[in-house]
């Protein structure tokens, strides 16, 4: 039997915990043989899984890397402002790696990243799961078999819905620059790298506009307090109460109720409607159990220590002190809360990437014109869809069409189809469809929008590339 890839894991967060998911339904493709990860009950839980020795656990990444090579490759799963130190310890001790995306806060960092990959020839794959989808990956096969035309134009949204805004840019992680990075690197270096990808061309001019309009202290209510629970007077009627994002899980429902879904849409509905019956239902039935005592995204990010107590109270209790209970007004983000990126390619195709947090729900509109026909493809949470409108004919036609499943599948299963590549490459000796070098053009994007952004200039990406240090590789 053929051994699997061998591999070491850093940080058993969500990210890493979705990786591990893959190893325990793939066990013949991915072995994951040591983790460090700082949080206790995320360290046990993980190794309990993939049956990893106590001498193989580390609560800290450099403990792991300090030792001989463990394994063939090394996921790295920290948080974004450490993947610079712990990538390039990676590659120095002979691992092959996949990185979350970005792949650096800074440009500098990114090209010390890539630059290393290259001296130690190893594998670097970033985690730019979206190439991976089927939805995108059709999109990406209708260019290429001419049923466009020759591309002209394309207008692609990335439509954050408003609890997840709030819940990641101004709660969460990702809040503040200094600490994370510019949103449009943070959350749209995936948006970014399938305009280069599908366009096929390096970017040549872009200009960008945005700014931080909502969530500000003077819109907090009169007499707020910094948490939700502790008395809000407007608790009854804001959008953003945190009982109500993460107890009564209204988001989740939301996106229940707007699904293709029939049983997802039922539960949903019951829990919604009758919750003292669906409570006692559950304490019959353990399946409804997780449903009414929701604990996945985003409820999941409440619970950083030991405890794993799921009720309401246990998550009032928490949400008191959590940043997760602060309110969204009164908290230290400075991340733009809607922008806009303009770019020209070198073969001339033109493109607008339009991000914000205030969507309805989740997902990504892009729109492609060509001199044949029009694309439309919608990428939400609730369901795919692309069609082609042709100019000849006037025909409309569905090329894909994906319903949500029951809990729904992140990224539209771009995630394992990402590792599922990543292992056959290594066993092929093939470069990743997102390698490290690849993968770079989206950040140079990224930090180039952003310059346009604060500047209010537009940017000559190859004057910009230069000042920046980017070599001709």
């Amino acid at each position: 039997m053929e051994k699997p890839i061998t591999a070491v894991l850093v940080g058993a967060g969500n990210r890493g915990r979705l990786y591990g998911r893959y190893a325990l339904k793939n066990p013949r493709k991915l072995a994951f043989s040591s983790v460090a990860e700082p949080i206790e009950n995320r360290l046990e839980r993980f190794s309990r899984q993939h049956g990893i020795p106590r001498e193989r656990r580390f609560r800290h990444w450099k403990a792991l890397l300090e030792q001989n090579r463990l394994a063939d490759a090394a996921f790295i799963c920290t948080q974004d402002q450490m993947h610079t130190e712990a990538t390039l310890r990676a590659l120095e001790r002979g691992y092959h790696v996949l990185l979350e995306k970005p792949m650096a806060t800074t440009l500098d960092d990114c090209l010390r990243i890539v630059t290393k990959a290259r001296e130690k020839r190893q594998f670097l794959a970033i985690c730019h799961v979206l190439r991976y989808t089927e939805f995108f990956s059709t999109i990406h096969n209708i260019i290429h078999q001419g049923l466009l035309g020759r591309m002209v134009s394309v207008q692609h949204a990335e439509n954050i819905a408003w609890y997840h805004f709030s819940h990641s840019y101004v709660r969460g992680e990702w809040a503040n620059r200094r600490l994370s990075a510019p949103v449009i690197l943070a959350k749209c270096c995936h948006d970014l790298d399938l305009l280069y990808w599908l366009v096929g061309s390096m970017a040549a001019r872009i200009s960008s506009f945005g700014n931080l309009l909502h969530f500000r202290r003077e819109n907090a209510p009169e007499n707020g307090p910094a948490f939700c629970v502790e008395g809000c007077p407007i608790e009854d009627s804001c959008l953003y109460y945190a009982p109500r994002l993460y107890i009564d899980i209204v988001p989740i429902e939301q996106i229940a109720l707007k699904s293709e879904n029939r049983l997802f849409r039922l539960l949903m509905n019951c829990r919604q409607r009758h919750t003292g019956l669906f409570t006692v239902l559950s304490r019959v039935l353990p399946p409804l159990r997780y449903i009414r005592y929701w604990r996945w995204w985003p409820v999941s990010y409440l619970y950083t220590g030991q405890q794993e107590d799921y009720s309401d109270e246990a998550k009032l209790k928490i949400l008191s002190s959590s940043p997760y209970g602060r309110c969204v007004y009164r908290t230290d983000n400075d991340v733009v809360d809607h922008q806009v990126v303009n770019i020209e390619f070198n073969n001339g195709v033109t493109a607008n990437l339009t991000m914000h947090g205030f969507s309805e729900r989740e997902g990504r509109i892009i729109r492609i014109d060509g001199t044949r026909a029009t694309l439309i493809g919608e990428f939400n949470l609730t369901g795919e869809r692309i069609r082609l409108h042709e100019h000849y004919s006037g025909n409309q036609r569905l090329l894909f069409k994906k319903k949500l499943r029951s809990r729904g599948i992140p990224h539209g299963g771009g995630d394992f189809r990402l590792v599922d590549s990543f292992v056959d490459n290594l066993k092929n000796k093939q470069r990743p469809m997102t390698s490290g070098l690849e993968s770079l053009e989206s950040h140079i994007m990224a930090f180039a929008a952003d310059t346009s952004r604060l500047s209010g200039k537009v940017v000559d990406m190859r004057a910009f590339r230069r000042k920046s240090g980017v070599p001709q590789w």
